[in-house]
């Protein structure tokens, strides 16, 4: 396969991470407490480090594994086919099963805790985006997360309303983030009103199951929306980001990067 554009990331360490058998580089800049960054589809692009540089301006380190992709390229239909194609044979991502978190979530916990004891904090914060949306969640079972996003969570894929209003994580999992939020962690969530592939009824069953403690801001794209989002727009905080003074997308990485402030800087 065709190599990344690693000068996109040429600001970045890369250095390889190995925990259960398994080895990933991982991107870091920055320092302070740690913010996991999770790739949407199809990678690791320039919007994505865009967003990336936007955390470490804010006192943080982040830390990007490499999960999928081609890193640096610039995402496209061509590049997008092929890192589908690409996770769809790896057994450690689920796509389509419901009540069930993908594998490589317990190497992301692994990377977290190393990162906490690297960089200090209360915890650290992850965001996981599109594909990787719901990961942040399945990730709370481990304390060390105390900061956690999901931003257009799309899995499981599917039709059905089973698959859209499914978490992405085994009900096990769900009691456990469950009795996280009941003792004061909060789970951020962002998402397009019309994005099909982050289903409206997967919020709703997060806002049923975990009440207050689950935040979930739904960005209006239906036709003729006052900021002209496209009924297709996906990605809230890389490609979909229009950095407009007040509007909901700018509002949104504002309200993202407070958070982020007040559960991990403040006790730092």
């Amino acid at each position: 396969m065709t190599k990344g554009n690693p000068a996109v990331l040429e600001a970045f360490t890369k250095t390889p991470f190995t925990a259960l058998g398994r080895t990933r580089d991982v991107y870091r800049l920055g320092s302070g407490p740690t913010v996991l960054i999770l790739s949407e589809m199809p990678g690791i692009t320039p919007s994505l480090v865009t967003f990336a540089k936007r955390v470490v301006a804010q006192g943080f380190s982040v830390a990007i594994p490499h999960l999928f992709g081609r890193d640096g390229n610039v995402a496209s239909n061509g590049e997008f086919l092929k890192t589908f194609g690409e996770v769809c044979v790896s057994r450690e991502f689920t796509l389509f099963a419901t009540g069930k978190s993908s594998r490589v979530t317990k190497w992301l916990n692994e990377l977290a805790q190393y990162e906490h004891r690297a960089n200090g904090g209360p915890g650290v914060g992850v965001i996981g985006m599109c594909l990787t949306g719901g990961f942040a969640l399945a990730m709370m079972v481990d304390p060390v997360v105390v900061a956690p996003v999901l931003s257009q969570p799309s899995l499981p894929l599917g039709r059905k309303d089973r698959h859209k209003s499914d978490p992405g994580i085994s009900a096990e999992e769900m009691a456990k983030v469950k009795a996280r939020t009941d003792n004061g962690v909060c789970v951020m969530a962002y998402r397009f009103s019309g994005d099909k592939l982050s289903p409206g009824q997967r919020f709703e069953n997060l806002r049923n199951v975990l009440g207050d403690g689950f935040i979930g801001v739904e960005i209006d794209s239906t036709p003729g929306n006052e900021w002209g989002y496209p009924a297709d727009a996906h990605s809230v905080f890389t490609d979909g980001q229009d950095n407009k003074a007040g509007s909901p997308t700018t509002h949104a990485m504002d309200e993202l990067l407070n958070f982020f402030t007040a559960r991990l800087a403040a006790s730092a």
